[in-house]
């Protein structure tokens, strides 16, 4: 019988936790990598590079790939015929892992979940509780799948309960474009079919834990009807034209993964789950003999790439710039950004909304008049560094709040990932203000053009509090001019276009 001591257990899940934080899957940057040699639209091409710098960045400097460190999610199968040393039980061990692994000295990771999810969501400040899904299996073995799920792709989740002669291609190809660009594609699809509605969910989650393999699939040819459908869904939502970070292009998903299950007759539910750029899943057998053990990738999986630099690059000082400043720069055109903005997300713009609605004055310091923001919540820094990585976070969550910020704070332009929606499109157009991008799942990489970071306000929020950068040379793209155009309306548009034209010429 075997004996899975404690221990073992909690080092293993804090030590896959720590790992996943910055290194890829080996197959996810094969796969990446691949798409980014074959990619014919500049800007997908570059936002793809810049994936790929970062996530080999970070896989030589041991810091998160991206600032949305994850809502750890694990599988645990423990075999029945297992005899533990503990006085834990599972989510409990599980969690004390998630502690140390977010915690660690070297590689802080950002703590994300929040208690009371209705009403305070006050930060758990540890990363816990995790989610966890436990089962009985045969064997003397306990296998952990586990992943550190990023928000903007979790957010994206989709579920329907189709008529069974419906059509699930459709419905697929119906939803992912509205989906947007805020679970950072290219990724992967986990879809789940059949069973309950909750099992539906949980086929999806499962099946992005596989690793990417479509093309062998496609080499040696589909033998169910569920790797027909990968097949089928993999090109047809390639075709979309949505491309990376949602600027059009020729990759949208470097996967399509499916589970299914029975169902009942009447029924055919559906689920998608969509994993994003900052692709993080590990999985290991512990069998009694220690803690698992974690082989590192070689450098040498990376593709050898070089960023565009500075050439044909707008470079732009923040600090006195003026409304007509930035009704000069036009939809799609690269930006280095150099000077001082504010930082900013969902729980310090609706605690502006309340100041502002009560009458009150924003905190000393805050001072938005002609000035940018830059949606992010920031990993804490380690050893020499001004700030952790500091990615974009999806900027259509701070739709609701834009009318407000540029009529009533004199915000002139704001710094995200990700679409805008109608009613953030008409505010920046009507009071001529800019959106641009930065590259969701390159983190580590946007983090070195930060020189200084400062906490002027809210400080309680941790990641969410208000703080002040200074950066220099932060690349971003104009994804809204001051006239309300978005490439990322026009950008998929013109490549669904192209590739339909591709595919009819051959």
């Amino acid at each position: 019988m075997t004996t899975i001591r404690q221990d073992d257990f909690i080092q293993s899940i804090a030590d896959a936790l720590q790992f996943i934080s910055y290194y890829h899957p080996a197959d996810f940057v094969a796969a990446l990598s691949e798409a980014w040699r074959m990619e014919e639209s500049p800007a997908a091409k570059d936002a793809i590079a810049q994936i790929l710098v970062n996530s080999r960045m970070c896989a030589e400097g041991h810091r998160p790939i991206c600032q949305d460190t994850g809502m750890v999610v694990a599988f645990v199968d423990v075999g029945m015929s297992v005899r533990w040393q503990a006085d834990m039980g599972v989510e409990e061990m599980v969690n004390e892992g998630v502690r140390r692994a977010y915690s660690h000295p070297d590689n802080l990771l950002r703590a994300s979940m929040v208690a009371d999810p209705a009403g305070a969501r006050r930060n758990t400040r540890d990363n816990t509780p995790a989610v966890v899904h436990s089962r009985l299996v045969k064997g003397d073995r306990v296998t952990v799948r586990i992943a550190a799920k990023g928000g903007g792709s979790e957010n994206k989740s989709k579920f329907t309960v189709l008529n069974p002669s419906n059509s699930l291609v459709d419905w697929v190809l119906d939803v992912v474009p509205t989906m947007g660009a805020g679970w950072c594609p290219p990724g992967m699809l986990g879809i789940g079919i059949g069973g309950s509605g909750e099992k539906a969910m949980l086929l999806a989650k499962e099946a992005l834990m596989e690793h990417i393999d479509i093309h062998q699939l496609k080499a040696r040819g589909a033998q169910t009807t569920a790797e027909k459908l990968r097949l089928e869904l993999f090109e047809k939502i390639n075709a979309l034209g949505i491309g990376a970070q949602g600027l059009g292009g020729l990759t949208t998903v470097l996967d399509v993964k499916i589970n299914d299950f029975p169902t009942h007759a009447a029924s055919l539910p559906v689920a998608i789950i969509p994993n994003c750029a900052a692709t993080r899943h590990a999985e290991f057998t512990l069998d009694g003999s220690g803690p698992a053990e974690f082989t590192p990738p070689k450098l040498a999986d990376w593709p050898d790439i070089t960023l565009g630099g500075e050439s044909g690059a707008r470079r732009v000082h923040l600090d006195g710039l003026t409304k007509e400043e930035i009704a000069q720069w036009q939809p799609g055109e690269r930006i280095l950004l150099s000077g001082k903005l504010l930082t900013g997300r969902d729980a310090a713009h609706k605690r502006i909304q309340d100041l502002l609605q009560s009458g009150k004055p924003l905190p000393e310091g805050v001072d938005f008049r002609n000035r940018f923001i830059y949606y992010v919540g920031p990993v804490d820094p380690v050893r020499d560094e001004v700030v952790g990585p500091a990615g974009p976070t999806t900027s259509t969550r701070m739709d609701k709040f834009t009318e407000m910020m540029l009529a009533e704070t004199g915000l002139i332009g704001m710094v995200g990932k990700a679409e805008r929606g109608p009613s953030a499109l008409e505010s920046i157009k009507k009071h001529a203000a800019v959106y641009l991008m930065a590259v969701g799942g390159a983190a580590y990489l946007v983090s070195k053009a930060i020189r200084s970071a400062r906490i002027i306000a809210f400080e309680d929020l941790g990641m969410e509090a208000i703080r002040e950068f200074e950066v220099e040379d932060m690349p971003v793209t104009v994804a809204v001019d001051s006239k309300g155009q978005s490439v990322h309306l026009s950008g998929p548009a013109e490549w669904r276009v192209k590739i339909a034209e591709m595919k009819k010429a051959l």
